[in-house]
Parts: C-alpha cells; structure tokens; sequence
C-alpha cells in the first residue's frame, strides 16, 4: 500500500494544495455575488477531494511517461515506476480508477463547468512532454494547474469576466516562479539527460527572473482585486502580508541549495492559504 502512496505523492500533500489554492481563490472571488452557504461549502469540499484525486492522477501519469528518465535523476530514481516495484498495467489501472472518481465529482456542477473541466484533460497530456521540448514546461505547467481558477468560477457563473482572468494569469506566474525553485533541485542531472526547464535556462539570473515572475504575478492579483471591488479598500493592505512570503523566497533562493530551495517552495502553501483567508475578508467587509 504504501508503494502506492508513493506512487500518487499522497505522502507529499503540498502538491494537492498547490493545486487546491487557486480553486479556493476562485471561490472567494464567487462569495462576492453569492452567499457562502451549504451549497457553496458542498462544492468547496468538491474541489478539495477533486484536486487530491486529479494530482494523484497526474503524478502517475508523469510518472509513466518520465520512467526513463526518472531512473537517471538521483532524486526520482527510487520512485515505484522507476524503481520497477509497481508495474506500468497497474499504474495505467489506478489511473483509470483515479479519473473516473474524478469524473464523478466533477458530474456534480453543471454542464458549461463540465466541458470547461473535461477541455483541460488534453493539456494534462500534454504536460509531461513539455520539457522535451521548450525550456518553459513550468509555465505550460501553470496554464494546467490553475484551470480550477476559472472551473471554480465557472460552477457558479454562466461567463469569465476579467477579474477572473487577472486572477488566473497571476497564479500562472506564480506556478511560474515555485516551479522552477523547485526545479533547482535537478538542473545539473536535466542538463545532463537533455531535459529543459527555467530553472535550466535563468540559472545564471535565478533572482532576478523569481523576482519579476512573482512581482508580476502579485500587481495582476491586485489588479483583479480592485477590478471586483472597484476601488482600493484599506484592507487590501493585507495582501502585503502574503507579500512577505514571497519576499522571502526571492531573497532566499540560490541554484545550488537544493534543500533550502525544497523548503522555500513549500511555503508557498501558506502563501496560496494566506492569500485565500485575505481575499473572503476583503470581499466581505468591502
């Protein structure tokens, strides 16, 4: 059993929640027009179990297509997969299982967020073969992971406005900029196997590519901030607080610490929850 938690990251939950946060983002941005009621928690809860079912999903996946290459990475070579302890037929087998449990939540919302929802599955396919290719698989990465930004909208709305869009766009950049500290931790294997990433090609600019991503990635949040409120409320100052977090990362980063990188991507949890607990306050004391 535990090989397939694993196999599934279960055992490494900050993925699920990285993916959860701009679902929960959506949701804040949803109380605005909507109360915060039975139906709105049900779907909250939804999304959790949906975001834990679609990760799992995806590291398997990426697990399945990446074999190979995880066997010549120090850091992945003893995954279940690479290390051959579970086989590709139960992997491909537990995937199935996996995304119709996911197709069953996501039958639940109504059937605009069902298309929206089933339109990003190309996209997760599509993922893993990024890095083969361009050295920007972290941004393709972004444009996957936050689909539950406009999914989570799209639940309870029947279009995308543009603060929706703003919001999306900036967990993009910040997807953008956790994904290549994290990436740190491989480069020099990447750089030997071929593979490609940001964290490969800004190596020799790390803080400063960091800095613009996740500069960007907090103005555009404000910006769709203000385009709900339609004015700049005092307690928007908040968010500097989820700033800090940020801050921190910029200053901390460095291409050849690969644990303290680990720990600085991890914090980007409490930053996706800071910025969601800022955000319902704001909205409802606008």
């Amino acid at each position: 059993m535990q090989k397939y938690i694993s196999l599934m990251r279960l055992d490494k939950p900050i993925g699920f929640m990285l993916l959860f946060w701009p679902c929960a983002w959506g949701f804040a941005y949803v109380s605005v027009g909507h109360d915060i009621d039975k139906q709105w928690f049900i779907y909250f809860t939804l999304f959790f179990l949906g975001s834990i079912l679609m990760r799992s999903a995806g590291c398997v996946y990426n697990d399945i297509i990446d074999k190979k290459i995880d066997q010549k990475v120090a850091r992945t070579k003893s995954r279940p997969l690479a290390s051959e302890t579970i086989s590709i037929q139960s992997a491909w087998l537990l995937i199935f299982i996996l995304c119709l449990l996911a197709l069953l939540i996501l039958a639940q919302f109504n059937f605009k967020a069902i298309l929206f929802g089933l339109s990003s599955s190309i996209l997760i396919l599509l993922y893993p073969f990024m890095k083969r290719i361009t050295f920007w698989p972290q941004l393709f990465l972004g444009i996957v992971f936050n689909w539950g930004v406009l999914l989570s909208w799209l639940v309870f709305n029947d279009t995308i406005n543009l603060s929706i869009i703003f919001l999306y766009i900036s967990a993009v950049l910040w997807t953008l900029g956790y994904d290549t500290i994290y990436g740190l931790q491989d480069s020099e294997d990447d750089i030997k196997i071929g593979v490609k990433s940001t964290a490969i090609k800004f190596s020799e600019a790390i803080k400063s590519f960091i800095t613009t991503v996740y500069f960007l990635s907090f103005l555009i949040m404000l910006i769709s901030v203000y385009l709900v409120l339609a004015k700049f409320n005092l307690m928007i100052s908040f968010f500097l607080l989820s700033f800090l977090l940020l801050i921190y990362q910029i200053i901390h980063v460095s291409k050849n610490n690969s644990q303290k990188n680990l720990s600085l991507f991890k914090l980007n949890n409490y930053y996706g929850l800071s910025i969601f607990i800022i955000q319902i306050l704001v909205f409802h004391n606008a």
